[in-house]
């Protein structure tokens, strides 16, 4: 019997874009800061290439517009390439129009890269929420299949306790329909705790991981794993000031990165969002 298949995804950002920088560094500044990201995602790419895993890679506009060979390099690999915001602004922070605009910038850049519509996307710091829920019709309206922007756990940045935590299907007076498919989570004590990636992957001891995505993996449900490239990287440029919070979130365990993905695509089997949800399929079957 063929394992069921989780959903391997990729935020595709610069290291100094991170909401726990946001105040330190401004858009403006991005350019005149050290990169790490082409030497990151080409290890990346070799580590799932090596698995032969087709991940889903939410990729930020601007970072598409700077590097556009190395967003074909990944298209031209099989993986899926979906948007991840232009200038990586809380959606929650900002207005429908800003929203719309911000979209719409990094739409085009993406499209200018690789020649093609990204049709998922995924809010900078999972900023999505019951706020500002408006943004599912606008992602909707911009010709959007999917979203991936629902954290349902309460965390000191992000977070929806509340929200959904399945995949399911929106549908909209105007006619359109977006999916919804949110970051995992397990219940535990009646409470929501996280599962899938980031830091909480990158912090905790392999084991406690393996362990989660075994448990959910056994009620037929995949788990949406996501990681950022700048995470594998051991040489991040050294940034004063930070407190230990700071430190710990930006630079702990980045040097043991790399061998625990290699175990996860090892132990489980991976495939992107698209080819979960059978977007592109014929006789596609609903949610």
């Amino acid at each position: 019997m063929d394992r069921l298949k989780n959903i391997f995804t990729v935020d595709l950002e610069e290291w100094f874009v991170v909401e726990i920088l946001s105040k330190r560094y401004s858009s403006k500044d991005w350019s005149n800061l050290q990169s790490t990201i082409e030497k990151s995602v080409t290890e990346l790419l070799n580590l799932l290439r090596s698995h032969n895993v087709k991940a889903t890679w939410f990729v930020l506009g601007w970072c598409a517009d700077k590097y556009p060979s190395l967003i074909q390099e990944i298209f031209s690999q099989g993986h899926e390439i979906a948007c991840h915001s232009y200038y990586h602004r809380r959606v929650d922070l900002i207005d429908p129009d800003t929203f719309k605009k911000d979209t719409e910038l990094a739409i085009n850049a993406i499209m200018k890269a690789i020649g093609n519509v990204p049709h998922g996307y995924r809010a900078p710091t999972w900023s999505i929420n019951s706020t500002n829920a408006w943004a599912f019709e606008i992602l909707a309206d911009l010709g959007f299949l999917y979203d991936s922007s629902v954290f349902p756990i309460k965390h000191d940045i992000y977070g929806w306790i509340d929200g959904p935590r399945h995949t399911f299907k929106m549908e909209f007076e105007s006619g359109k329909s977006l999916y919804e498919v949110p970051a995992t989570t397990f219940r535990l004590f009646g409470k929501n705790f996280p599962a899938g990636g980031g830091g909480y992957f990158r912090h905790s001891p392999y084991s406690y991981s393996k362990t989660i995505i075994e448990q959910i993996n056994r009620k037929n449900r995949p788990v949406v794993f996501y990681i950022h490239p700048w995470e594998i990287c051991t040489e991040l440029p050294k940034i004063e000031g930070l407190n230990l919070i700071e430190k710990f979130r930006t630079y702990s365990s980045t040097g043991l990165l790399k061998n625990k993905i290699d175990r996860l695509l090892s132990d489980f089997s991976f495939t992107n969002i698209s080819d979960h949800l059978g977007l592109f399929q014929k006789n596609r079957i609903g949610f």
